[in-house]
């Protein structure tokens, strides 16, 4: 139980990391904040809460993957490499991929609220 425990502070600790040591990771925060309150002002039903905690979750773990993958090569590549370059590229085209679904889910759903209230 104690290495389960130990676990669960692990991952605390790479969430951490990765918030102090990315603007995107807390950027991402941020928009989830603000997301969230209009989540609460408009009553988002529970299908598009669904929606917007899937969203959220995809760009939070592709920024925490892409983190991982730029400590690591930094690591196993500490001189500029070509291939290294083209990893790290590669992770945050995944993040800005999931951000940007991430958009058109919120816009799909909030758009048509804001209209309404309009």
């Amino acid at each position: 139980m104690t290495k389960f425990i130990k676990g669960f502070g692990y991952a605390f600790s790479g969430i951490a990391y990765t918030g102090k040591s990315q603007l995107n990771f807390r950027f991402h925060l941020c928009a989830l904040t603000i997301v969230g309150i209009a989540g609460w002002y408009f009553e988002l039903d529970t299908a598009e809460w669904l929606w917007i905690i899937a969203a959220s979750g995809m760009v939070l773990l592709s920024e925490l993957f892409n983190t991982a993958i730029e400590v690591l090569v930094d690591l196993v590549s500490p001189d500029i490499h070509p291939k290294a370059k083209i990893i790290k590229d590669v992770a945050a085209g995944a993040v800005l991929i999931a951000a940007f679904t991430a958009l058109l889910i919120g816009l799909i759903i909030f758009l048509p609220k804001i209209s309404h209230a309009a």
